[in-house]
């Protein structure tokens, strides 16, 4: 097995299910020390006993990544149990049923803002301040191919957020490249997780037309995203920042 971020502390939003789920697992599995952060605390709970059944070292911190108090005390628990704050992954977000722009709702365009743009800016606020006094860390946040492309499937409010993602990855990577903190993205396509089946049971598609949205044919699995965060947050990736690596099947190259 891979020691590629031992001694590493991580701390990964999001990580009750899918692909933050993920993200923790194979972290563990690559020798990181975890801080799961979501509002599921169930779930979250799942996520640690997971990892400390295969051997490695996890905590559970309840966090909202929506409200600045909680992703500070995050921060502050990382640091109170590792030491230091070595990678974020700023994973958390929510999706909505597809719908045309002009039928979207204030109340859904203000909440996918709230946790997709203003969550995962608030997440990078704390997690940069304390990686600025330590010296420095790594940040990898979720994007999406919806924010590098057009896709015509009634989500110009999820692809704003997402773009928002991207343009602020970019930025941020600039502005701290010079005091040690690497800021990326991941932009992956369509994932089996749970917000794919919510998608499919709302009648978005079916999961056959979910697949065929990939030039390859074939659904990611979360592990595919959680692989590239972690490459992200690895020393060998030390020259990488500024980027939005697509995880997509060649979904964004047409």
């Amino acid at each position: 097995m891979s020691t590629k971020l031992a001694g590493k502390s991580a701390l990964i939003t999001g990580a009750a299910q899918g692909i933050g789920a993920a993200t923790a697992r194979v972290f563990a599995g690559y020798g990181a020390r975890i801080v799961v952060a979501d509002i599921n605390e169930d779930g979250g709970r799942e996520t640690v006993a997971a990892i400390e059944k295969d051997g490695g070292e996890a905590i559970f911190v309840r966090a909202d990544i929506t409200s600045g108090a909680d992703m500070e005390a995050a921060v502050r628990a990382t640091v109170d149990a590792y030491g230091r704050l070595d990678c974020a992954v700023n994973n958390a977000g929510v999706e909505e049923q597809g719908a045309a722009l002009h039928e979207i709702t204030e109340e859904a365009w203000d909440r996918l803002v709230a946790v997709n743009l203003k969550g995962v800016w608030l997440s990078m606020k704390y997690e940069i301040r304390q990686m600025l006094e330590q010296g420095g860390g790594t940040i990898a946040n979720m994007a999406s191919v919806a924010g590098l492309v057009g896709l015509p499937l009634g989500i110009s409010d999820y692809s704003a957020t997402k773009g928002g993602v991207v343009a602020m990855t970019r930025t941020a990577a600039i502005e701290y490249v010079r005091q040690g903190v690497r800021v990326n993205a991941v932009c992956p396509g369509v994932v089996r997780t749970p917000l794919l089946d919510q998608a499919i049971q709302g009648g978005m598609f079916t999961e056959a037309e979910a697949a065929a949205l990939h030039p390859t044919g074939v659904l990611l699995d979360p592990e595919d995203v959680a692989e590239t965060f972690a490459f992200l947050c690895a020393d060998t990736s030390k020259h990488i920042t500024g980027q939005s690596i697509a995880v997509d099947c060649g979904m964004s190259a047409g």
